[in-house]
């Protein structure tokens, strides 16, 4: 089998559309991601992983065999197939930009999405290197597409290098993690792994060993409909009652407009429905549970305050957990993100230990039993139109891989 590079296998699977369904109720949400699930599986089968596969919800699962004779835990590598339903993956054209200057980049299909140092200023340690976006017209699918080519390439060079010295190395591809889902169906029992890495992450070098704690909320708001020509003193329109709710959220605080670093914020993301009734969907995030907790608290609490002036309606709250913030579980066990910071100092580039505002798979798959940090993938911008990645960056992350693979061999 030929060994493509990391950016030729990116290139190749981005043009696979596997864009995620909020609104399915199947698992995977869209069946279109079997597309890129099977392909993924005949390459792996190609470099001699026999026990590749795809199950019948559109996990690939996957075996490098040891080749040491050291006792050595079995360490998974991760990464989603889906891409963000909050941008088209359809159609993706991407285009290569070598040799980057510093220069604005204009995206050739839609020439007003354009790419500048101002709002990209990671761009500015990308000079000399060739960066991927899509054409302008839809997202690029970095993420996590960046992270599955990484671990493609990776997973070459364990099969046909003899002296890269590991474990037992699994590999596991995951539907619908844009949408929360990605681990729903998993099974860890056939994945057989001590430790996991997703490589999911954003700049390169870094090492994520905190995620966002996360809870949907779904808001049923119930009005009073009568005809329009004789509403005057009855009426009590739904939609504008889940306006004014969303109108009185916090604007200059606790939104994700106005907060960066460890703050957290409340975050509406969908409305449906008519006069009678409206169902508005939240996101809320915060580091900890408590600080989630607190701004669930002030939702409900600014709901009931203008519930209260509209006599004949009322609502109902529904809190959905999602995700936990991972730390806890990683600092039992700080060996795992030790050797993954050892793994990027040995590719010559200064690690970086950071926090994520969001999830990953290793979210939940940490609270599941498999402790699981987040690796930079080298991917930026992701959702929208202005994603991008850098080829060298890619580089980087699969030499992280294998060097990760060679140190738990050598520590054994």
């Amino acid at each position: 089998m030929r060994n493509y590079t990391v950016s030729e296998r990116f290139l190749k699977y981005v043009t696979i559309d596997t864009q995620a369904d909020p609104d399915s109720i199947t698992t995977p949400s869209s069946s279109k991601q079997f597309d890129l699930a099977k392909l993924l599986v005949n390459e792996l089968q190609a470099m001699g992983i026999t026990d590749a596969h795809v199950d019948e919800y559109c996990y690939v699962y996957a075996t490098i065999p040891s080749n040491t004779h050291k006792n050595v835990p079995v360490v998974c590598f991760c990464s989603h197939m889906d891409t963000s339903p909050d941008c088209s993956g359809k159609n993706v054209n991407p285009v290569v930009h070598k040799s980057y200057e510093g220069q604005t980049i204009i995206l050739p299909a839609e020439t007003s999405q354009q790419l500048n140092t101002n709002d990209h200023p990671e761009l500015l340690n990308q000079i000399g290197n060739d960066i991927i976006t899509a054409d302008g017209t839809t997202l690029l699918g970095a993420d996590n597409k960046a992270g599955i080519a990484e671990i493609m390439d990776a997973a070459y060079q364990l099969m046909n290098d003899a002296t890269i010295k590991h474990g037992t190395i699994k590999i596991l591809f995951t539907p619908d993690e844009e949408i929360g889902r990605g681990v729903d169906k998993v099974d860890l029992k056939k994945l057989g792994a001590r430790y996991a890495y997703t490589m999911d992450g954003e700049t390169l070098g870094h090492v994520e060993n905190e995620t966002f704690s996360a809870d949907g909320v779904e808001l049923q708001i119930n009005g009073f409909s009568v005809h329009p020509g004789f509403a005057k003193n009855k009426m009590e329109s739904a939609i504008k009652i889940a306006s004014q709710i969303i109108d009185s959220l916090p604007k200059d605080k606790q939104s994700p407009e106005s907060t960066e670093g460890d703050e957290g914020f409340i975050h509406p993301v969908s409305m449906s429905g008519n006069i009678e009734s409206m169902l508005v969907k939240f996101i809320i995030r915060d580091f900890n549970e408590t600080g989630l907790i607190a701004l669930e608290n002030m939702l409900e609490g600014i709901v009931k305050a203008v519930i209260k002036l509209y006599p004949k309606s009322t609502y109902n709250m529904r809190v959905i957990q999602q995700y936990r913030n991972y730390k806890s579980v990683l600092d039992k066990e700080p060996h795992i993100v030790n050797y993954a910071m050892e793994a990027i100092e040995r590719t010559g580039i200064k690690p970086v230990l950071s926090s994520v505002r969001g999830g990953t798979d290793g979210s939940r798959l940490s609270f599941m039993g498999l402790p699981c940090p987040n690796i930079f993938a080298g991917e930026h911008a992701f959702h929208g139109k202005h994603e991008w990645v850098s080829i060298q960056d890619m580089h980087i992350a699969v030499d992280t891989i294998i060097n990760l693979c060679m140190i738990y061999e050598e520590k054994a």
